[in-house]
């Protein structure tokens, strides 16, 4: 238990911005499977933009490492590209 008064408000606040980030990552899963389950090109190509967009803002802020929003841009384009080539 937090013993001082800043100790106090630095673990409320813990809880708040852990509560903040679940939700982010939260958004940014939900976003990422409605890229990946889309099988009409255009929208898969809208749902690519606002994810990538998500990954980049998200990486800036630490949110998810810098590697894996690359690793998962490459494999959201890819799963874009393909669905452009059956079409």
């Amino acid at each position: 238990m937090p013993n001082t008064k800043s100790a106090i408000k630095r673990a409320r606040q813990s809880v708040k911005r852990a509560e903040h980030n679940k939700t982010q990552r939260s958004r940014l899963k939900t976003a990422i499977k409605r890229t990946m389950s889309a099988t009409d090109p255009d929208e898969a190509e809208t749902s690519f933009r606002e994810t990538t967009a998500l990954l980049d803002r998200y990486a800036l802020r630490n949110l998810v490492h810098k590697n894996k929003a690359a690793r998962k841009k490459g494999q959201l384009a890819r799963h874009v590209a393909s669905l452009r080539e059956q079409a």
